[in-house]
């Protein structure tokens, strides 16, 4: 097929599972890899290839790159205990548990390690599109965690690549491999990373700002891949580094030009990824002796239970290792089944799989690719389609505590930086040369919405504490009730919305007429309650304006701040910083492009 129909039949694809998923109940991705496994029905659609090179330099750096922006630095601090021994000694275990299952089938160590390789690493991608129904907390130690699981992948790939093919391996190589693919990528992305914050500290054009971030990843990849490191990392790096210093280098209009355009470009990239592996799957079993196919599926449903069981003994061993959770010790189990059953694998497993030589020794008919290809494929499928679909009942059963952490500090963010603003009022007023009237009405308008934050704060602990209550009471009329975990997290807090009422003390003269002659714009307006020694409108607005637009960064001076401490997530700094964005630009205009 040409590249234009490929590219139509992956948008339609793509429509009709993002119409299709909400009616059936059912996540996106999951629709679209059943998509893609009925397209592969027809023997045409079957013949589009899923290019290694692809998945590594076109869809991961974008979509790896996304998910760093928005993945929470301090959450990613405070977890390292956790990420780091899931991320390297996981990964490792799981290769070698599936290794010594596939040399069972008779598979040759080499192309076994090669297979383990692949199916480590849960995907990032994957787990930010089926995990979202997790607390924040556990959502974020795992996304961190399948950010920086490829790297170990594949230098572990590498390895067993260079064994099948009868190269030497000493314990020396493998070291030299580690090393530079871990600090490698670091170092590669945290230099382009720094780079771009270096030409972006003084540009205010949206544009170039944008098209810079943009370039960052694959130019992090790019460097990494000269110097032999990881390029996965380097994204991962480059894109923590551009999101803690996010807010210096772009503006209200470039954070809002990429609001707009990052998540839809990614959805697209991921969409049109899961109707691919679908496709994929679907060639490499049409393409597998028929008498074989009994012997991989073996090997695939072997491979997939040992994943989930090393992943939960995993847990379970290094428990005493990590942070204590915060919830109740009976829930602790609850929680790691929660987590074994949230590692997808999606993306990364197949680009390593696609990489594998045809000269890979394998069984019988059967090339070591052949197999790596099938079982990976199938292992991506299981995960999506079993462990997806069961997630949310996991989720309900496993009654994990409710996270309330980021509507609390954003209702605290709101409060903190509103207050600081009515008490700067008079100072910011008396420096901008604002007139008493107007600087009189700002300040109410600021208690009015520091009250509105209050309340909300105070309905939303009232609303917990109430549903506390009423938990307590059932457990109490149900003496037999054992185990009774905490009940949902209450909704979140609505976005701000302020609705602009007339005034009734103002009013519109009766007899405002067209004047003869004049044109359609000019209006005459004559009444005798008009006191022409008053400021004029226009002057009022635009002291208003001057004086907002100063309270708003009086406002980011403190939202930053309370970033800066820790006293606030990134991600509840960029939402709030987002609603601010959004003030400004109606200030200023959005026609008046930075």
């Amino acid at each position: 097929m040409e590249g234009l129909e490929i590219t139509v039949l992956l948008g339609l694809a793509i429509l009709v599972g993002t119409v299709l998923a909400p009616r059936l109940r059912l996540a996106t991705p999951l629709v679209l890899v059943v998509i893609g496994l009925l397209l592969g029905f027809v023997p045409e659609l079957r013949d589009i290839q899923l290019p290694p090179e692809t998945v590594l330099l076109l869809f991961l750096p974008v979509m790896l790159f996304w998910e760093s922006l928005t993945t929470s630095l301090r959450a990613v601090r405070r977890s390292l205990r956790y990420i780091v021994p899931m991320s390297t000694l996981l990964v490792v275990a799981s290769a070698f548990a599936v290794a010594g299952i596939a040399t069972l089938f008779g598979v040759p160590f080499h192309t076994a390690l090669l297979l383990g390789a692949a199916v480590a690493p849960p995907d990032a991608t994957a787990v930010a599109a089926l995990g979202r129904l997790l607390p924040e907390h556990t959502f974020m130690k795992l996304k961190a965690e399948s950010l920086t699981n490829d790297g170990t992948a594949l230098v572990l790939y590498a390895i067993a690549l260079s064994l099948a093919l009868g190269e030497n391996v000493t314990g020396w190589s493998v070291t030299g491999m580690v090393l530079v693919s871990y600090l490698g990528g670091a170092a590669a992305g945290i230099a382009v990373a720094a780079l771009a914050y270096l030409g972006l500290r003084h540009a205010r054009h949206a544009l170039t700002i944008n098209i810079t971030l943009l370039l960052v990843p694959f130019a992090a990849f790019l460097v990494a891949e000269w110097i032999g490191a990881s390029g996965v990392l380097a994204v991962v790096f480059a894109g923590l580094v551009i999101a803690w210093s996010h807010s210096r280098i772009t503006t209200a209009t470039s954070r809002r030009q990429a609001m707009a355009a990052w998540p839809f470009g990614v959805f697209l990239l991921n969409g049109a990824l899961f109707v691919l592996i679908g496709l994929e799957v679907q060639y490499v079993v049409h393409d597998v002796p028929a008498r074989q196919i009994g012997m991989l599926l073996l090997i695939t449903l072997a491979t997939w239970a040992a994943l989930v069981v090393v992943r939960y003994l995993f847990q379970l061993l290094f428990a005493p290792f990590s942070r204590p959770p915060a919830a109740a010790t009976y829930s602790r189990h609850r929680a790691r089944v929660v987590s074994t059953f949230a590692g997808f694998r999606g993306a990364v497993s197949l680009a390593i799989a696609l990489s594998v030589p045809t000269s890979i020794a394998g069984v019988g008919e059967l090339t070591g690719r052949d197999i790596v290809v099938f079982v990976t494929g199938g292992v991506i499928l299981l995960s999506l389609l079993v462990q997806g679909p069961l997630l949310p009942a996991i989720i309900r059963w496993a009654r994990l505590p409710a996270d309330e952490t980021a509507a609390d500090e954003y209702d605290l963010a709101q409060r903190t930086i509103t207050g600081a603003a009515v008490a700067a009022i008079d100072d910011i007023a008396a420096e901008h040369g604002i007139s008493d009237a107007v600087r009189d009405r700002a300040r109410q308008e600021g208690y009015e919405l520091l009250e509105l934050a209050n309340a909300r704060a105070y309905a939303r602990q009232s609303a917990a504490d109430d549903a506390r209550i009423a938990e307590l009471e059932t457990a109490l009329a149900r003496p037999d009730a054992t185990d009774t975990g905490p009940l949902s997290a209450p909704a979140s807090p609505a976005r701000r919305v302020v609705a602009a009422t007339p005034d009734p003390t103002s009013s519109v003269a009766p007899d405002a007429v067209t004047r003869p002659g004049a044109t359609s714009l000019e209006m005459l307006a004559e009444s005798d309650g008009i006191d022409l020694t008053q400021r004029s409108p226009l002057i009022r607005f635009e002291e208003a304006t001057r004086l907002k637009l100063a309270l708003l960064d009086r406002e980011r001076a403190v939202l930053h701040r309370l970033r800066r401490e820790g006293t606030i997530d990134d991600l509840v700094a960029r939402r709030i910083e987002g609603h601010l964005d959004l003030d400004e630009l109606r200030l200023r205009g959005v026609d008046r492009v930075d």
